[in-house]
C-alpha cells in the first residue's frame, strides 16, 4: 500500500506536468511556431503558406511547408499569436476539420507547436466506420510502443521497489543517440537504432551500479529514491536540451512516406514496421521470462527478493541485468516513437505518465501486466479522441487509470497482496 500511495503522487506529479501545453524551447533562446500539415492518404503536404499574426491582425511572418509538411516561423518575442492557413493555398481534395486557424500563447525562448487538423475524406470512407478502425490500429500502435518502455519501468520497480521518476529520460537518450549517428554519422536507422539499445544498456547499468546499489545499500528509503529520481530526471532531461537543442527533428531515413490503404485503415510502412518490430520484441522478452534462466531469476527476485538470495540467486546481478533490459528497451520505445512523432528533447518525460498508467493499469512490478496495461491504455488515448478534442486525448489515460484503481486497485494482472 506504501509504494501504491507513493506512485499515485508520482503520477499526479507527472500529470501536473504532462497536461500543460506540449511545447520545446528553440534554439538561441527565440521565440518560434512549429508544425506538420498531413494527411492520412496524401502524407505530407509540401507548398502551403503559412501566415503568423498578432491577435490584432498584423503580420508576423510567413512560410512554406517543405518536403515533411513541416513548417517553421520565428517570432518577435513572446506572446500570443494567430496560426493561419489560408484556404486556397491547400491542394484540391483537401479541407480543414475544425477551422484554417489557431491562436496560441508563446512563452519566452519557446518552440510553440501548432496542430492544424486536415481532411483528405479517408476518413469518412467505408460507411462511417474507417475512423474508429484507424483509431484502433493507431491506439495499438502506439500501446505496443508505450509497452516497450514501460516493461523495463516495471520490472525496475518489482525487483527493487524503486518508481523511478528519470525511466522517461532513458527513452528520450534512445532515440537522439539514433538521430545524432543517423544524421550526423550517416548510419543507416537500423544500425543506429541498434547502437541506441547499446547506449540505453549501458546508461542503465551506469545507473544502477553508480547510484541505486550504492544508495540501497546505505538503507535509503523509498521516499528520498523518489526524490532522487525526480532530481535526476530533471538534470537528464535540461542536459538533452543543451546538447541537442529545442527543435524537433526527423530521421534521415523514410521520410514523408506516404499511407498505405489497407481497406479498413490507412498506415504508414514505417508505422507498420514499428508494430511489427515492438511485437516481436516483446514476444522476445515474454520467452526470455518464461524459458531462460536469467528470466527464471528475474520474476524470482520480482516474488521475493530475499526468498531468491536465500536460494542462491545473485540479486545485485539480476537487478543489473533488470536495468540493462529495461534501458535497451527504453532506448528502443524512444526510436520507435521518434521515427513515427520525430525527435525532441522532452518526449520520453511526456510519455512518463502513460508509462506509469500501463504499469499501474496492469499490475505492479509485472511484466506482462505492464504489457496489457499500456496496451489497453494506447487503445483508450487514441480512441477517446471521437468524444474529446485530439489535445486532451491524454487525459483519458489518466482518467482511466482513476477507474481501474478504484474498481480493481490491484490493476489487470496484480495480485491482491505481495508478501515480502
Amino acid at each position: 500500500m506504501i509504494a501504491l500511495r507513493l506512485l499515485l503522487v508520482a503520477l499526479f506529479t507527472a500529470g501536473l506536468a504532462a497536461l500543460s501545453p506540449g511545447v520545446a524551447s528553440a534554439e538561441g533562446g527565440a521565440e518560434q511556431v512549429s508544425g506538420t500539415l498531413r494527411t492520412s492518404l496524401s502524407g505530407p503536404i509540401e507548398g502551403v503558406e503559412v501566415v503568423v499574426t498578432t491577435p490584432d491582425g498584423d503580420e508576423v511572418g510567413t512560410a512554406e511547408t517543405d518536403e515533411n509538411g513541416r513548417f517553421v516561423v520565428d517570432l518577435p518575442g513572446p506572446g500570443e499569436y494567430t496560426v493561419t492557413v489560408p484556404e486556397d493555398s491547400l491542394p484540391e481534395g483537401v479541407e480543414f476539420n475544425s477551422g484554417n486557424s489557431r491562436t496560441v500563447t508563446v512563452d519566452p525562448g519557446r518552440n510553440q507547436g501548432v496542430i492544424i487538423g486536415l481532411d483528405d475524406g479517408s476518413r469518412n470512407a467505408g460507411g462511417g466506420t474507417i475512423r474508429w478502425v484507424e483509431l484502433l490500429v493507431s491506439g495499438l500502435r502506439f500501446g505496443l510502443l508505450i509497452a516497450m518502455a514501460a516493461i523495463g519501468l516495471s520490472l525496475i520497480f518489482g525487483t527493487t521497489g524503486l518508481v523511478n521518476f528519470a525511466h522517461g529520460e532513458l527513452v528520450t537518450i534512445g532515440a537522439i543517440v539514433a538521430w545524432f549517428i543517423n544524421v550526423g554519422g550517416g548510419v543507416p536507422l537500423i544500425a543506429a537504432a541498434l547502437l541506441a539499445m547499446l547506449v540505453g544498456a549501458g546508461i542503465g547499468a551506469l545507473n544502477e551500479v553508480g547510484l541505486w546499489r550504492p544508495l540501497r545499500g546505505r538503507g535509503t528509503g523509498l521516499v528520498a529514491a523518489l526524490v532522487i529520481s525526480i532530481a535526476l530526471s530533471l538534470l537528464l532531461r535540461y542536459l538533452y536540451q543543451v546538447v541537442y537543442g529545442g527543435r524537433s527533428n526527423a530521421y534521415a531515413d523514410y521520410r514523408g512516406q506516404r499511407t498505405v490503404d489497407y481497406g479498413a485503415f490507412s498506415m504508414t510502412n514505417k508505422d507498420l514496421t514499428s508494430m511489427v518490430v515492438a511485437l516481436v520484441v516483446l514476444v522476445l522478452v515474454a520467452v526470455m521470462l518464461q524459458r531462460t534462466t536469467i528470466g527464471k531469476a528475474m520474476r524470482a527476485v520480482s516474488d521475493n527478493r530475499d526468498l531468491a538470495a536465500s536460494s542462491g540467486i545473485d540479486v545485485n546481478r539480476v537487478i543489473l541485468v533488470v536495468w540493462m533490459v529495461g534501458g535497451a528497451l527504453a532506448a528502443l520505445g524512444g526510436v520507435l516513437l521518434g521515427l513515427s512523432d520525430e525527435v525532441q528533447w522532452d518526449m520520453g518525460f511526456r510519455l512518463l505518465l502513460l508509462m506509469f498508467a500501463g504499469v499501474t493499469l496492469g499490475g505492479l512490478g509485472t511484466a506482462y501486466g505492464a504489457l496489457v496495461g499500456s496496451i489497453v491504455v494506447g487503445v483508450f488515448v487514441q480512441m477517446s479522441t471521437l468524444v474529446i478534442p485530439n489535445d486532451m486525448k491524454y487525459v483519458g489515460g489518466l482518467l482511466l487509470l482513476i477507474v481501474i484503481l478504484i474498481v480493481r486497485p490491484q490493476g489487470i494482472l496484480g495480485s491482491r497482496a505481495r508478501i515480502g
